[in-house]
């Protein structure tokens, strides 16, 4: 999601971007001006840019949803038949054909494993009524961060960070099985693919293909919801000056910019920053206080016996 973050971000948060960028090489280039220094280059990422997402419901979770490339692993394969299919109409040679038949079956059956989805999102999914939030960002120095407000019944983005180490993805038996009638129904297809003399040329062929999109695939950019995480686009907090954004994201979503701070300033404060941060959170200490007096008095109004 971060590494392939320029081609799936939202329109508004490009133009933020651009418009903090030139307005730091205009005021660059007035100060050098005045300096009459020469002018610099045009900076290629100024401050903080934070984008808020909330899970899109209306989308299927956990799904990975990518048309394109299904419509795309289609045509390669029939691309493939087609080329093993020369020899067979050139020479009578349908050794070729059958190998490639075989093989798009058994990576199509191999690739449709039902551990594969398991192990993919092996994490927990959020209690109802949490709004627990993720940041997603390269770290310090990046010019972009990504918020992810989730709701009840999303995927736990954190387990998915951390990885299966504190969940049970354990192979089940049906799969142990598969996986063996699998292992030996390629190798039966190894030994026959190395039992052609003839055209072999045209098996290579079939294969280079398949290496050529698969280097695609992996590195081809994908959106979340190619991938089964669809989320949509709630706001943008940017700030030419990164403390600032980690401000301005505190004074709407409380806590949030805190959490960030570490991240983005793993130094020492200034005694400034220090005493705002400070007010900050007393500021999230107050609120939370509120929330928790008024969720008690829910719980006593509704625990209270009809007359």
């Amino acid at each position: 999601m971060v590494r392939d973050y320029d081609s799936w971000m939202d329109k508004s948060i490009r133009e933020k971007v651009e418009s903090m960028i030139e307005s730091n090489r205009i005021k660059h280039k007035k100060d050098t001006r005045a300096k009459k220094e020469l002018e610099p280059l045009r900076p290629t990422r100024v401050g903080l840019c934070i984008a808020i997402y909330e899970p899109d419901l209306a989308e299927k979770i956990g799904e990975p949803d990518d048309k394109v490339l299904c419509a795309l692993s289609i045509v390669v394969a029939v691309i493939q038949l087609g080329v093993a299919t020369i020899p067979c109409g050139i020479f009578g040679d349908w050794g070729i054909l059958l190998v490639t038949a075989c093989g798009i079956l058994l990576s199509s059956a191999t690739a449709s494993l039902p551990q594969w989805q398991v192990e993919k999102w092996a994490c927990r999914s959020l209690r109802k009524g949490s709004n627990k939030k993720i940041v997603l960002t390269k770290g310090n120095g990046s010019q972009h961060a990504i918020v992810v407000i989730g709701v009840g019944g999303f995927l736990d983005l954190e387990d998915l960070a951390t990885g299966q180490t504190n969940l049970d993805v354990s192979t089940s038996v049906a799969t142990k099985i598969a996986v063996m009638a699998l292992a030996i129904l390629w190798a039966s297809l190894l030994v026959t693919a190395s039992g052609l003399k003839e055209n072999t040329w045209f098996l290579l062929s079939v294969g280079g293909i398949g290496i050529v999109f698969n280097i695609y695939v992996a590195g081809r950019s994908s959106d979340p919801r190619s991938v089964g995480i669809p989320l949509k686009f709630k706001a943008v907090i940017a700030s030419p000056k990164v403390m600032q954004a980690l401000y301005d994201v505190e004074e709407v979503y409380p806590k949030l910019g805190r959490s960030m701070l570490e991240t983005f300033f793993p130094g020492r404060l200034r005694d400034d920053e220090r005493k705002a941060w400070d007010m900050y959170d007393k500021k999230a200490s107050l609120n939370e206080a509120e929330m928790n007096n008024q969720r008690d008095g829910q719980q006593v109004v509704s625990s209270t016996p009809e007359s």
